[in-house]
């Protein structure tokens, strides 16, 4: 492959697409939700059953795989894929986020972020040259510049300027990048704020990145504006190149967005909730841990066909909950990717169909989200 990525809109139903990316370790059809593998690893997954589910892109960090193990070992060791062992590609956020996430740590200047290191205090310091050396060490297939992610709330004037040093820290992204087989994406800012929006949309897209994002939402702000903002930033971006709405996730988030045109997602909330015993279904999220599930012998989900549905009660998954057994976080989790896999490919379907606008409702009825 000549170029980092390629990228082809197959079909279209009002602003929905779905395309094939193509990377150097396989394609993707979008749109296309990423499991989160934080640490190279996503919790309580072996990589080769996310293949079998039909991931063909998780999502690693690359602040946490330089603090442990380390970007040339990992590197050394034959890059992400196979350091994880898992055939298809890799994304890898750049840090930005634990700029936010990990604020007690860290000071931000026109150079970058410095971390002291979450496990051991260690000096860690991401700029923007860093930033892709790291991911390209990784061996990360879509790279992403260094942002800075501002928290909610933030006043404009805040905003502005995490948006004006995003903007400059972009432009030394790209011009640090050696590698030709690596793709990197920009990411556009502004809070909630359209007129920020506006100028950091007009800033990234300005810059040639090989795909563009929509970063600082999902985090803390009301849903209405996170929805809005979203769908304001994705008409904003190029309609040739891949867009990619970063950590927003419920199922309902997920079909808004993709009527939105945006062809890649990622969230914890699959994992993390199973984890927490909460399940997403076809009819709305189920809290296994709840007493009325004690003697329930049905399936998790009528509708799904994993293999905790057809093989496990509802009363038996609320046992290895209630018991702490490693089996209940494995099962949940298990379910919840194989739920919003089957959501990705079901829309997919539908947009190839010029049914999207139809399948949405229709999921959107069934589901009980208790958020929106």
């Amino acid at each position: 492959m000549d170029l980092a990525i390629t990228f082809e809109i197959l079909a279209t139903d009002g602003d929905a697409r779905m395309a094939r990316l193509g990377t150097r370790r396989g394609e993707v059809t979008t749109p296309a939700f990423m499991p989160v593998g934080t640490r190279a690893a996503v919790k309580a997954m072996a990589p080769d059953e996310l293949w079998k589910m039909g991931y063909r892109l998780v999502l690693a960090n690359a602040y946490h795989l330089a603090v442990r193990p380390g970007a040339d070992l990992v590197r050394d060791l034959g890059g992400l894929g196979r350091f994880m062992g898992f055939e298809g590609a890799v994304l890898t956020d750049s840090g930005g986020f634990q700029a936010m996430s990990l604020a007690r740590i860290n000071s931000i200047d026109e150079d970058g972020i410095r971390f002291r290191s979450h496990l051991d205090g260690a000096p860690l310091t991401l700029t923007p040259e860093t930033a892709v050396d790291i991911q390209q060490k990784l061996g990360a297939d879509l790279m992403m510049a260094l942002d800075e992610c501002t928290p909610y709330p933030v006043d404009e004037a805040r905003a502005k300027a995490s948006l004006e040093l995003t903007a400059r820290w972009a432009e030394r992204c790209l011009a640090a990048r050696t590698s030709t087989t690596q793709a990197l994406f920009g990411i556009v800012q502004g809070s909630v704020y359209p007129d920020l929006r506006r100028l950091s949309a007009a800033q990234i897209t300005a810059i040639p990145f090989d795909g563009y994002a929509t970063g600082g939402l999902s985090v803390g702000e009301p849903k209405a504006a996170m929805r809005e903002m979203a769908a304001l930033t994705a008409s904003m971006l190029p309609g040739g190149k891949p867009r990619y709405l970063m950590g927003v996730g419920t199922p309902q988030d997920l079909l808004a967005a993709i009527a939105m045109g945006y062809d890649l997602f990622d969230c914890v909330l699959p994992t993390r909730n199973a984890r927490n015993g909460s399940a997403f279904t076809s009819e709305g999220p189920v809290a296994i841990k709840r007493a009325g599930f004690a003697r329930d012998e049905r399936p998790l989900d009528a509708r799904c066909d994993c293999r905790a549905c057809t093989t496990f009660s509802r009363a038996y998954l609320r046992h290895l909950y209630m018991s702490g057994e490693i089996l209940a976080a494995r099962a949940l989790t298990e379910h919840n990717l194989y739920f919003y896999g089957r959501l990705m490919r079901e829309a997919q379907a539908a947009i190839a169909s010029r049914t999207y606008g139809n399948f949405a409702s229709y999921t959107l009825n069934l589901l009980s989200d208790g958020q929106d």
